[in-house]
């Protein structure tokens, strides 16, 4: 027997068991959510007979039906979920046994306490013991919204729509929102809720007076991705720092592109896209543009290079569409409408999965702009905006120290501002600890535990929380889809007890807004003619274009000047050189003129002795004329070569 057969069956007894194990918590799953179902159904059953008169008084329980037992007191600890066996499928859902209250009275009264707030609050929803008690509201106080808070759990357990409950509210108290709409779902927020019996007798168990409302909404996109106003940024409006951390340069890196930032700006050279980066920064290390920097210290070709190849790896992900012009004014989304409602501000981002990259750039530099521009107003009695960041695992993946440091800082600050953020994510681990620890209210909806992994986290999530009378690892697995486990900062900056939330349904539409009705929306908003066109106006790369262009154009003028100039020269030469040479070929010639002359002369004046009179020989009349001397002039010169050549 080998080594890998002895290993073989014990890894498969290994899976067996784990297969076993997944396929008891998943019945277990089905037991809890059977339990669910039979109590809402009950609840519905006393909600349509009470409806009447829980709206018209909402704070006292309703009354139990006959068919269904009043439930006994428990201690703290078993959750409701495990206390009553489900129902069979054939007998009456009002027959179901009712589950049995984890809490106390004593624990009841204190959660009731714990929610009472003088000042205006958000309406979460109704304490659950048992049963919904819609004469314990669960709330969270409208002016601690800005001390941020975290909307977690599973997928499928009604995170979105808690969101929605949340931003419908704070636009209804005159608070703008923007919110990052990645699934689409959250567009039904602009259209009126659809009633429906179910819906109603839901409400009405939890004390909630219904009515189909419409929040006012702004859509908005990145770079014109999708549908919405395009939100656009320039780079040199983003600036250096913020951009070094999305890069993940390091110090001497961050430096150098600091120092282009600084030469574009003495330059005149707009940065406005991510080419006009590039082409400042090949500028500066090209033979044209080494010298601009020399008073400053220069640029490293290796730092040039690896801050390039990061431009385009970031260009890739899909940054580049977020850079351009015309930048938005960042206080288009703390706008109101005229009878006081705050403008839900939706930014759609289409497949944000895959770019990551896009999605938190955006947010740095939105919370980094606001954060710059508006001033301190300390603690009011409402916040001046709210962001929600639905799927924020995204915004975390893979990201730098540099970046989280940047967003933990911003979040502990930036609440002065009067801005609060939520986070919306599948499990808190998703969020980092530090950021963790500045958020105020916590919406905790059902967590699941099929995994090792899924259960240690589980067990991390409840020790966060503080000491309740709930067995909180077994009430987070087996809580109802618009459940939740909350706790919120109250008044005094205090948390609030844990509270078994059955939380309210939004009063706009549960499915998205039909995309006409967007495209409508879009059309009619004053933004649109502001920023829906983008402006391609002469920036950093097109000016250095032109540069070099005339550079080379004034490089080849003065080539081609140089050349005539070297050939005007040289043909000075050579007709200097050949103008001695006539000279000193004439020269010759007269003398040896002279010299002929000399000799007709003297034997002239021997032959003029025998003679009284003096006369010319015919040689001397032929030597002494001009066109002889001539002649000889031109012999004398083609026999010694200085002749001018043509």
């Amino acid at each position: 027997m080998t080594q890998g057969d002895s290993v073989d069956p014990v890894a498969e007894l290994r899976a067996q068991a784990e297969a076993a194990l997944a396929a008891a918590q998943r019945a277990q799953a089905e037991a809890l959510a059977a339990v669910k179902r039979a109590e809402e159904a009950e609840e519905a059953v006393q909600a349509v007979q009470a409806v009447q008169a829980v709206q018209a008084a909402p704070a006292p329980a309703p009354a139990p039906t006959p068919t269904a037992p009043t439930p006994e007191p428990a201690s703290p600890g078993p959750a409701a979920a495990s206390s009553a066996p489900a129902a069979a499928s054939s007998a009456p859902a009002a027959a179901a046994a009712a589950p049995a209250a984890p809490l106390a009275d004593a624990e009841v009264e204190r959660i009731r306490a714990g929610y009472t707030f003088d000042a205006p609050a958000l309406e979460m929803g109704a304490l659950v013991n048992g049963k919904a008690r819609p004469d314990v509201p669960i709330r969270i106080p409208l002016a601690m919204t800005n001390r941020h808070g975290l909307v977690a759990g599973a997928t499928g357990t009604g995170k979105t729509k808690t969101l929605q409950v949340l931003a419908e509210q704070l636009s209804a108290h005159g608070v703008p929102v923007f919110a990052a709409d990645i699934k689409g779902d959250l567009s039904g927020i602009a259209s009126p809720g659809t009633p429906s019996d179910k819906l109603l007798a839901r409400t009405a168990g939890i004390g909630q007076d219904w009515a189909p409302t419409a929040s006012p909404t702004e859509y908005f996109s990145l770079g014109g991705l999708g549908r919405g106003i395009p939100i656009r940024a320039t780079v040199t409006g983003f600036g250096p720092l913020l951009l070094s951390k999305v890069l993940g340069l390091n110090d001497t890196q961050e430096s150098s592109l600091g120092l282009v930032f600084h030469y574009a700006d003495q330059a005149g050279l707009p940065l406005l896209d991510l080419t006009d980066l590039r082409a400042v920064l090949s500028y500066l290390v090209s033979d044209a543009g080494k010298g601009e920097l020399t008073g400053l210290g220069g640029l490293s070709g290796a730092t040039v290079g690896v801050i390039l190849r990061e431009l385009i790896t970031f260009a890739d992900q899909g940054a580049d569409v977020f850079f351009g012009e015309p930048e938005i004014d960042t206080t288009e989304f703390l706008r109101t409408t005229a009878d006081g409602r705050g403008i839900v501000s939706l930014l759609e981002v289409p497949g944000v999965a895959d770019r990551p990259a896009l999605f938190s750039t955006f947010l740095m530099w939105l919370l980094a702009d606001l954060f710059n521009d508006l001033p301190e107003v300390g603690d009011q009695d409402k916040p001046r905006l709210v962001f929600f960041f639905d799927e924020a695992h995204l915004l975390f993946r893979d990201a730098s120290k540099d970046f989280l440091a940047s967003i933990t800082q911003t979040v502990r600050l930036i609440r002065s501002k009067g801005v609060g953020i939520f986070f919306v994510t599948q499990t808190p681990k998703d969020v980092p600890a530090d950021v963790l620890a500045q958020l105020g209210s916590r919406v905790q909806h059902q967590l699941r535990a099929f995994t090792p992994d899924d259960a240690k986290a589980l067990r991390a999530t409840v020790s966060t929380y503080p000491n309740s009378g709930y067995d909180l690892e077994e009430v987070l697995t087996g809580l109802g889809t618009g459940e939740a486990i909350v706790t919120v900062m109250n008044e005094k900056g205090a948390p609030s007890p844990v509270a078994w939330t059955r939380l309210r349904a939004p009063v706009g539409s549960m499915s998205p807004t039909a995309p006409e009705q967007i495209d409508a929306t879009v059309a009619a908003s004053p933004l649109l003619a502001r920023y829906g066109t983008a402006i391609d106006r002469d920036s950093a790369r097109e000016m250095l274009a032109k540069k070099l262009d005339a550079a080379n154009q004034a490089a080849l003028a003065a080539e081609a000047a140089l050349e005539r100039a070297e050939a005007e020269a040289e043909r000075e030469k050579q007709a200097e050189e050949a103008a001695a040479q006539q000279a000193r070929a004439e020269k010759k010639a007269q003398a040896e003129y002279d010299r002929l002359m000399r000799q007709t002369q003297t034997a002239s004046r021997t032959r003029t002795r025998a003679t009284s009179k003096p006369q010319k020989t015919v040689l001397e009349e032929v030597l002494g004329s001009r066109a002889t001397r001539t002649i000889l002039t031109g012999i004398v010169t083609g026999i010694f070569g200085t002749r001018r050549r043509r």
